[in-house]
């Protein structure tokens, strides 16, 4: 569950947030078919951003468990790194779906480059209101979406209805870790309204799961792993600018810049796993 305080994202708000980040993307060289944070498997890993960002899809693709007999729905498909990730290193068909219209737009663009618009397609969808019958899917990934929809409880609801039985759904989202604070800190707070990103109840997960038809198969804390280290990375000087300049806003009184972040550990990241009965 959300918390009371945070103003709940509107998807159409969020489609031309990212219609616009990724138009500026394409035009000032910035451009990274990823659109997530990293993932360092030890504290002394050397791997960069881009290797971590792949390894991080890598690990939701470990928990996804399809082969090439499979067709798996990336929920929040951004323009389709991980989508095409996914159907690249297990032969599964994607189909994705984003809010934004540039990023489906600039995913099936990337799709066709790849050689991959046979296995993989992407469309304009609203999460909450997939337009898929029931059990449609063999497995369900939303890596760093869920973030931007106004109500979680029935993202997961769809998940569970277009999977079909024993069908798993993977995710990463991000939540204040204890102890909680009377107000948010002041960063957190930024990026929040800035990208349009509501926090979980990571107490509370294991309950939406269930009022949404799937079984709890795991519930990690992976904040470790990938918020600290990303925005470090994100905040290493280029050209005396954090990289990249505060992620692509434009326009904003209030600018959200990576080192904003740097030391703020109470603000998480779950990995969860679950699977449809």
């Amino acid at each position: 569950m959300t918390d009371s305080t945070q103003a709940l994202p509107e998807p159409e708000a969020v489609g031309k947030l990212y219609d616009r980040l990724t138009l500026t993307a394409l035009g000032d060289g910035t451009f990274n078919p990823n659109i997530h944070i990293g993932f360092w498997d030890t504290p002394d890993s050397t791997a960069t951003l881009e290797e971590a960002v792949d390894r991080l899809t890598d690990v939701l693709i470990e928990r996804l468990l399809v082969d090439d007999s499979a067709h798996v729905l990336d929920l929040g498909c951004g323009v389709g790194g991980p989508g095409l990730r996914v159907a690249r290193e297990t032969g599964a068909r994607v189909t994705g779906v984003s809010i934004s219209q540039e990023q489906v737009k600039t995913a099936n663009r990337l799709a066709e480059e790849a050689g991959l618009a046979d296995r993989a397609v992407f469309r304009h969808a609203d999460a909450m209101k997939l337009p898929f019958e029931d059990a449609s899917f063999d497995a369900v990934m939303a890596l760093e979406s869920i973030i931007h929809m106004p109500d979680r409880q029935q993202v997961l609801t769809e998940a569970a209805r277009v999977l079909r039985p024993g069908g798993r759904l993977v995710l990463t989202d991000v939540f204040e870790r204890a102890p909680r604070k009377e107000t948010l800190h002041p960063s957190i707070e930024k990026f929040c309204r800035n990208f349009m990103v509501t926090l979980a109840d990571a107490d509370d997960y294991v309950a939406l799961l269930h009022r949404s038809g799937l079984r709890l198969r795991g519930l990690l804390d992976i904040t470790e792993h990938t918020q600290q280290r990303t925005f470090q990375e994100l905040s290493r000087p280029t050209e005396g600018e954090d990289r990249p300049e505060a992620l692509g806003q434009t326009n904003l009184p209030d600018l959200f810049r990576p080192s904003d972040m740097l030391g703020v550990d109470e603000f998480g990241c779950l990995l969860v796993a679950a699977v449809r009965p």
